[in-house]
């Protein structure tokens, strides 16, 4: 049974994405008739968790469209510059040309002046994302008896919530 669990965790795994390929695809799509305007604003932040206990930290990154509050991009990671270069390359197809973001010193460090907002009045959508993530998902409350074991499988449940829920593929 070990064994079986295992390669269905796998499968739905190798399945996961950390792009929006819709909303991408809807962008940029050469045979629509209309004219579409690229994403030209996004709030990006990043929302904390851990596994097992609180020194074993878990970043999800995630940038929505301002606009229409759609997920474009996710990248579970650390709290480093590394992972927001990852979340940033994601999201670059998109063609987005300002950021809104919290205070976070990395934003600051790879996104250009002109280009960024700091603050929580053009953060809103953003923050009620990760308060429904937080109230669907119990391994990302703060205060809970549900918590992650494993990395793996930590990433895997965020992943899957996102990659049905907000991407709307079915796994």
């Amino acid at each position: 049974m070990h064994r079986n669990r295992n390669k269905r965790n796998q499968k739905k795994e190798s399945s996961l994405q950390s792009i929006n390929r819709a909303v991408l695809e809807r962008e940029s799509n050469p045979s629509r008739t209309v004219d579409l305007v690229k994403v030209e604003e996004v709030e990006a932040d990043e929302m904390w968790s851990f596994i097992g206990n609180k020194k074993n930290q878990r970043w999800l990154w995630h940038a929505i469209d301002h606009e229409t509050g759609e997920v474009l991009a996710s990248v579970i990671g650390q709290h480093q510059d590394s992972v927001l270069l990852k979340l940033k390359a994601l999201i670059e197809p998109f063609g987005v040309r300002h950021f809104f973001t919290d205070g976070w010193g990395g934003y600051e460090r790879h996104i250009s002046s002109e280009q960024l907002s700091i603050g929580k009045e053009n953060t809103q959508k953003i923050e009620r994302k990760h308060l429904t993530l937080r109230t669907r998902i119990k391994c990302l409350m703060r205060k809970t008896i549900c918590f992650s074991k494993s990395e793996r499988m930590h990433d895997i449940v965020i992943g899957l919530f996102i990659n049905v829920h907000e991407f709307g593929l079915a796994l």
